[in-house]
C-alpha cells in the first residue's frame, strides 16, 4: 500500500505499532550499514536510499529529477517488504544474498529485488545489512552505468547513436534479414 507521507518520520507514524517496530528494526540495519554517500528520503511512497543528485547528476534514468534509488523499505498490505535493487540488477550479488539468507536457515521470500516477511523473525537482518554494506554508491552507480550501455545506452539512459561503420553495419544486417525473410516467405509459396 503506497503511503502519501512526505517524511520518513509521518511514514513511520502511520503505520500500525507491530509494523512499526518491524519497519524501524530493518530501518536502523540499514542505517547502520549504508555507504555516506547514499540518502534516506521518501520515493514511490516507501521509505528510499538512494544516491543524490550531488553525488550523481543524471539521477534515475527514466525520470531524471528523481535520484538513482538501491534501496526501499515499505510496509504492504500482506507483508513488510524490503527492495534491493543492488541484489536485483547483479547476478554475483544475487547468488551471494541467497546463499547467505539460506545459510540463516529462514525462508527466503524473494521476488525480482524484493524480500518479503511477515514477521521481523523472518528476516535474516544481518544478510540485509551486509547487502547494504556491499553496495558503496560509486560502485552501484558504475554497475547501473554498465548495465545502461548493454542496454545500448548512456549513462543519461538516452540510446546511443550508431557512428560510421557501425551504422553502415548495422544497416546492411538489417537488409539481410528482411531479405531473407521475404525469401522464405517466396519459398512457401
Amino acid at each position: 500500500m503506497k503511503s502519501s507521507a512526505t517524511t520518513v518520520k509521518d511514514y513511520l507514524a502511520s503505520l500500525p505499532e507491530d509494523r512499526r517496530a518491524g519497519i524501524e528494526a530493518v530501518r536502523n540495519v540499514i542505517l547502520k550499514n549504508l555507504d555516506k554517500d547514499y540518502e534516506e528520503c521518501m520515493l514511490y511512497g516507501m521509505i528510499g536510499y538512494a544516491v543524490p543528485h550531488r553525488v550523481w547528476p543524471l539521477g534515475y534514468h527514466c525520470d531524471p529529477k528523481k535520484p538513482l534509488i538501491m534501496c526501499s523499505l515499505a510496509s504492504q498490505k500482506n507483508a513488510m517488504t524490503v527492495y534491493l535493487m543492488s541484489v536485483y540488477s547483479d547476478m554475483t550479488e544475487r547468488a551471494w544474498f541467497q546463499k547467505a539468507w539460506a545459510k540463516t536457515g529462514k525462508r527466503l521470500d524473494m521476488g525480482g529485488c524484493c524480500i518479503r516477511f511477515k514477521r521481523l523473525e523472518d528476516a535474516a537482518l544481518d544478510v540485509i545489512g551486509e547487502a547494504v554494506r556491499r553496495t558503496p554508491a560509486k560502485a552501484y552507480v558504475e554497475n547501473y552505468v554498465r548495465i545502461l550501455a548493454s542496454t545500448g545506452r548512456g549513462p543519461d539512459g538516452k540510446k546511443l547513436k550508431v557512428e560510421g561503420r557501425a551504422k553502415k553495419t548495422a544497416k546492411k544486417a538489417t537488409k539481410r534479414a528482411a531479405a531473407k525473410k521475404q525469401a522464405r516467405g517466396a519459398a512457401k509459396r
